[in-house]
């Protein structure tokens, strides 16, 4: 049984979550904080198989507690409680940035936790981060490192120029994603030869924070993906949180279209929808990368991808994933063309797309 620690500044929300986190045999909350504060003492002390941290609390909030870990040298697999407002949103990012694997969107009322839908996607957030892997480095990027990680594909760049075809990158990841993606899409080049789709397993009203981050840190450009988007080479397009993102021809163009519907492997977005949608594109040839992530989104896609389109697959190295569930699936599945530690998954990318 895993014990987890829960630090919330309210009574009523400690004992719904205890009592959600309690009623799945997995997991037993074995201590609870009001505060960070608390938190930090309890952290000190004993060791949990995970955090529960809620963000805005008095005297110590979560991302202060954060900062604390790092200066403590105290290494936690932490799962934030975090509100959906942009500010919140912003925050979050802070948080995923300094160390926190995972988060799930809290609703203001502790009556509206009760739901079915709200404990499944809890449970399944706890269970990712407490199987994760605990977090190495901490250290927030800044966009002057971002620069400097690109001088390491840069020689890749100038032999990249002479690769023809129409092709395009499609990324999915989700458990330790936004910020494994740090060390990817600030790397590629803004003359990157294809568009590149992405699918992070992200709730509405993040995603647009998370693809924000990545813009300042990148000199490709970053964007949430609207409705009716045309695809263009040298831009990444993030799939908007809570829709399944399709990739559909409009007006001879690849064009983005959001589709409502049930959850697929129990997300939305969802990554097969998105390689499924490639089945009937223009392209050539798909760049598919999966990355650290809980479940096995992406390999039915691009097992179903297969049947029609030449596809290359990159799978992330299994030591430098938060969680090796989606990379070891498609591995499993005998999808892989080739395995990546995280650092060199930019320039493989670029060495198979070329830059224009």
């Amino acid at each position: 049984m895993k014990k987890i620690l829960l630090i919330d500044d309210s009574a009523l929300m400690r004992t719904v979550l205890s009592d959600i986190i309690n009623a799945d045999s997995r997991f037993q909350v074995v201590d609870k904080a009001k505060d960070g504060v608390e938190g930090l003492e309890f952290l000190k002390k004993n060791t949990y198989d995970a955090v529960v941290l809620d963000i805005n609390m008095p005297r110590m909030d979560g991302i202060t507690m954060l900062k604390e870990l790092q200066k403590n040298k105290i290494k936690a697999r932490i799962m934030m409680a975090s509100t959906d407002t942009k500010e919140g949103a912003k925050v979050t990012m802070d948080c995923l940035d300094l160390g926190a694997q995972d988060f799930v969107h809290k609703p203001d009322r502790a009556s509206e936790c009760r739901g079915e839908e709200f404990g499944k996607l809890f449970i399944n957030t706890l269970a990712a981060v407490a199987n994760s892997r605990l977090p190495v480095a901490t250290k927030a990027f800044s966009f002057e490192e971002a620069k400097e990680s690109r001088k390491v594909v840069e020689l890749v760049t100038k032999s990249a120029s002479k690769i023809t075809g129409n092709r395009i990158v499609a990324i999915a990841s989700s458990t330790g994603g936004p910020r494994a993606l740090q060390s990817v899409i600030p790397k590629l080049p803004k003359n990157l030869k294809t568009p590149v789709v992405l699918v992070q397993h992200m709730p509405e009203g993040f995603t647009a924070s998370l693809a924000e981050r990545l813009d300042s840190l990148s000199e490709i450009k970053v964007k949430e993906a609207a409705e009716g988007d045309q695809l263009q080479a040298g831009t990444v397009y993030i799939s908007r949180g809570g829709k399944h993102m399709h990739i559909v021809k409009s007006g001879g163009k690849s064009t983005i279209h959001y589709v409502d519907g049930p959850t697929r492997e129990g997300v939305r977005p969802c990554a097969n929808f998105m390689y499924e949608s490639l089945m009937d594109s223009d392209y050539d040839e798909v760049c598919c990368v999966v990355m650290t992530g809980m479940g096995a989104d992406g390999t039915e896609g691009i097992k179903n991808l297969k049947s029609k389109k030449k596809v290359h697959v990159i799978g992330q190295e299994e030591s430098t994933c938060t969680v090796y569930g989606m990379p070891k699936a498609v591995a499993t599945a005998g999808l892989v063309d080739q395995v990546v530690k995280l650092d060199n998954i930019a320039q493989e990318i670029i060495m198979h797309v070329g830059v224009n």
